[in-house]
């Protein structure tokens, strides 16, 4: 079997999504994926792109692929957000995970960023376990907290007479 490691290209999109779809179904939420093929498009291979990823080719098909993008750290500065690594179900144990997160890894070293932030779902032992190897850091300190569309969309600011009453409600 011959894996090959690159960066994703435009016409990997497809591909892409595939995977994310593959993704949700393991991870019991195959109604979530919002995202559409023409958004992949545009938010990863346009100007200015908002991602980048690598992609395993095996047997010159996708069967992974490890999405991440640059943020910025106030404390650390310069660092990445993986967002996900997955490989297909039929090319798990092959290696491919490591080698994407090693492309990532690679990436922040070369870039002389100070560090990689990712999530992993706490019943998700197997990935749970692959980070370890890596020596990673779990954190038990730092919540998840997110603002969905849903929430965007009905999103008011507070007045400051309501921030005053709450404080003193307190």
């Amino acid at each position: 079997m011959k894996i090959n490691i690159r960066e994703a290209v435009r016409k990997d999109a497809a591909g892409i999504l595939k995977l994310i779809r593959e993704l949700a179904i393991y991870e019991k939420a195959p109604d979530e994926v919002e995202v559409t093929l023409e958004e992949l498009v545009n938010d990863g291979f346009e100007k200015n792109p908002a991602y980048k990823a690598f992609v395993a080719e095996v047997n010159g098909r996708i069967g992974g692929m490890a999405l991440y993008y640059f943020k910025y750290s106030t404390w650390k500065g310069r660092s990445i957000y993986l967002d996900d690594i997955i490989v297909s179900e039929k090319y798990r144990r092959l290696g491919i995970g490591g080698k994407l997160f090693e492309e990532v890894v690679k990436t922040a070293k070369t870039k002389g960023l100070r560090k990689i932030d990712w999530q992993v779902l706490h019943w998700n032992k197997p990935a749970i376990n692959f980070y370890k190897k890596y020596g990673s850091v779990f954190s038990s300190e730092w919540l998840n907290v997110t603002l969905y569309e849903k929430q965007l969309k009905k999103f008011k600011p507070l007045s400051p007479s309501s921030v005053v009453q709450k404080r003193k409600m307190k």
